[in-house]
């Protein structure tokens, strides 16, 4: 049964009809029910298109977060031949709220990484609801040594609501293990490809997104902190997260206009819920594009790259002498 967001209200309605209308096929007129099925799907379709082409940043925050949105795991099964996963930290122990391993992409063996959120109750436990704590960015530091040990390209799907904030994460060091996984990634000589899937919170989403190009699904969010976290800082009030959403330019579109991100990957009509498989292979294809635009370059190459891709973030030109 498909999940509706509050937004979807007049969809759903027509989309109800039309299961209703579909049961009374057995019992009426099939040929008349049938011809009012295609008006209301028409109708619905129509209504879809409209509602998506103007999603605000609070409705893409929601449509980021849909449960049946593809998560890690789903693009690593439909992209990643022969995926050996990897476990643990070597330090600490596993986290699972870090899936990472090794695998063929389209015939190329590459690293992979990514935040899984799980997809039902129990997996969402398992997964600590995609938020790593310390053993998990070491664990993605130890998959990017390898990575660099090998020469394999590394891709990192980002999506995370922010590293695990408890207690047990603070005293193993989170803020240490960020930094680390951040500067793992800069120091890489192998391309990296970074795609933010459904949430980029923080720096639990920049720890492995700090690569040669950044993509960003089209309904996907990317931000220093939740539209509800943001929210509580400056107004002492999580109820204000759409004012929140609205004024930290969070989208795709804000942050491919700013530079932020390279690509913004379109994502299938109503999101990639409703369509997870043509989701994950457009992503691919994208992926690939990226990742083709750094063959043969030398790793020296690739460093200076990503080291002057970030230097020049936030530089206004304008302030440049002639």
């Amino acid at each position: 049964m498909r999940t509706y967001l509050d937004f979807e209200k007049p969809v759903a309605d027509l989309q109800g009809k039309v299961q209703e209308l579909r049961s009374m096929s057995a019992d009426g007129d099939a040929i008349a029910i049938e011809e009012e099925i295609s008006r209301i799907e028409t109708r619905a379709n129509q209504a879809l298109t409209e509602l998506y082409a103007k999603l605000t940043p609070w409705q893409k925050t929601q449509v980021a977060r849909h449960p049946d949105r593809p998560h890690v795991l789903d693009y690593i099964d439909a992209m990643i031949e022969e995926f050996t996963p990897l476990a643990g930290d070597r330090k600490y122990g596993e986290d699972q709220a870090m899936i990472g391993g090794i695998g063929r992409f389209r015939g190329r063996p590459v690293a992979i990484l990514g935040q899984e959120k799980g997809s039902d109750t129990e997996g969402r436990i398992r997964h600590n609801f995609g938020m790593p704590r310390p053993e998990g960015y070491r664990k993605a530091v130890r998959i990017m040594d390898l990575a660099n040990r090998f020469g394999l390209p590394l891709i990192s799907l980002v999506d995370t609501s922010g590293a695990y904030p408890g207690i047990g994460a603070e005293e193993r060091g989170q803020a240490e293990a960020i930094a680390r996984s951040i500067d793992c990634c800069l120091g890489l000589t192998v391309p990296n490809v970074a795609v933010v899937i459904g949430e980029g919170g923080s720096g639990g989403a920049i720890a492995i997104a700090v690569a040669n190009k950044v993509l960003m699904l089209e309904h996907a969010i990317y931000s220093v902190i939740s539209p509800e976290g943001a929210a509580s800082i400056l107004w002492h009030d999580s109820t204000r997260a759409e004012d929140a959403a609205t004024s930290m330019k969070i989208t795709a579109q804000d942050l491919f206009k700013f530079g932020i991100i390279d690509r913004i990957v379109g994502e299938p009509l109503g999101g990639a819920h409703r369509a997870p498989a043509d989701a994950i292979e457009t992503t691919a294809d994208a992926i690939a594009e990226a990742l083709a635009e750094f063959d043969g370059r030398p790793g020296e190459d690739l460093k200076l790259h990503r080291r002057d891709k970030y230097l020049a973030m936030g530089t206004n030109l304008a302030l440049k002498p002639s």
